[in-house]
């Protein structure tokens, strides 16, 4: 026979689990025994925890050029430039030695091609991140393939050999991962796609911090589709409660981890749009009944607003004192401006990195939720979504 009993994790988290204890002396009544179940993460715990907390620093986000080769060139072709690793490491080598930026940026996600790459002088990439107080990171994920059994859904790859990867991106200097899988509303989601992408992030997170990385968790809940604000936020509660599910089964420290989550929005071509305070609402009301305090920042992706509504919908966020550090993850949020100014051209550098400072400016602002859109212009008002876009 089996009875309930409640589970108290260590003294570091106050997260409870149940589990059924089990009558073990063939008594004639059963037993109920409360047992300590210790959460860590190996030898890392401490470093995790401390890499955790100075990523979510205040006034500070992330900014993430892990786009795949692929993805960059489609980032390099906007302006002309050929997808070639020269131009890769010349647009990357212009966003990492910004000089200033970690004023405003905390953690930098790099591809594995830019972890090992060096400026045109020869410093390593990852001694120009730490040199700017910037904690460097790594997309450890494979991308995206079908997932059989489901409805045109799909799941993430890459748990094979990854504790390796993750202990030789260590070794590089990365000290935090990105695994990005995605849910589609268009699509049902199916419960299988719902609890393939938890399950798949779990994995990842534990392995991660078993080597000294500390993971951001990301299931994007995409843009795409009609819906509305509503069945977001259904949505995206399920998806979370599974996720939390599977990272206590995994027994991941959700102190040494990181929220990556989609800002609770109506579908892309729903016919009404919301406004940053109705994002907020619904936002924080799924997070507040979802995500435990203990987890240190919530680092939200911008999947395709623009650049102004990204820093908007994240001002209106931080109006009133939230349980985490609620801050930014942009790719093209903050990156668009930047490639525009650039263009390529070597004399446009110092102007690029100028814009990359602006919008890395405007959304620190919003992180402390004193921003104001006063002064923008109407290129960063506009909108970056595609309809099935591919990283």
């Amino acid at each position: 026979m089996a009875s309930a009993s409640l589970v108290k994790l260590n003294a570091s988290s106050s997260q409870w689990i149940g589990q059924q204890s089990f009558n073990r002396n063939y008594a004639a009544r059963p037993v109920s025994r409360r047992v300590a179940v210790p959460i860590r993460a190996g030898a890392y715990t401490d470093e995790l925890v401390q890499t955790a907390k100075s990523i979510a620093s205040t006034g500070r986000g992330i900014l993430a050029i892990d786009e795949s080769n692929a993805t960059c060139g489609k980032r390099l072709s906007s302006i002309g430039l050929d997808n070639t690793e020269a131009n890769r490491q010349a647009y990357r080598q212009l966003l990492l030695t910004t000089p200033g930026l970690g004023e405003y940026i905390s953690g930098a996600i790099l591809f594995e091609e830019t972890l090992y790459q060096s400026t045109t002088d020869g410093k390593k990439f990852v001694d120009c991140l730490r040199e700017g107080n910037i904690t460097p990171g790594i997309k450890v994920d494979k991308g995206l393939v079908p997932l059989p059994g489901s409805k045109n859904e799909s799941w993430c790859q890459g748990l094979d050999g990854l504790a390796s990867r993750c202990a030789e991106y260590y070794n590089q200097g990365a000290r935090f991962a990105k695994w990005r899988t995605v849910v589609s509303i268009p699509c049902g989601p199916s419960a299988l796609a719902v609890k393939e992408a938890a399950w798949g992030l779990a994995r990842y997170a534990a392995i991660s911090q078993d080597n000294g990385l500390v993971p951001i968790v990301e299931p994007e809940i995409l843009l795409d589709g009609d819906h509305s604000i509503d069945r977001t936020l259904e949505v995206a509660e399920n998806v979370w409660a599974e996720v939390f599910f599977y990272l206590t089964q995994n027994n991941v420290a959700f102190e040494g981890i990181l929220l990556k989550p989609s800002m609770v929005t109506p579908g892309a071509e729903h016919k009404e749009k919301a406004s940053p305070e109705t994002i907020a609402k619904y936002t924080l009301k799924m997070l507040k009944r979802r995500v435990p305090p203990a987890v240190p920042g919530i680092m939200f992706l911008s999947g395709g607003q623009s650049e102004v509504e990204a820093t908007l919908n994240l001002n209106a966020m931080n109006q009133s004192p939230n349980p985490w550090h609620v801050s930014f993850s942009y790719a093209r949020a903050l990156q668009n401006s930047v490639l525009k100014a650039w263009q390529g051209r070597p004399e446009n550098v110092g102007a690029a990195q100028k814009a990359l400072l602006i919008r890395a400016k405007a959304n620190s602002t919003a992180q402390l939720g004193r921003y104001s859109d006063g002064g923008e212009d109407e290129e960063a008002k506009k909108g970056m979504f595609v309809k099935g876009y591919e990283y």
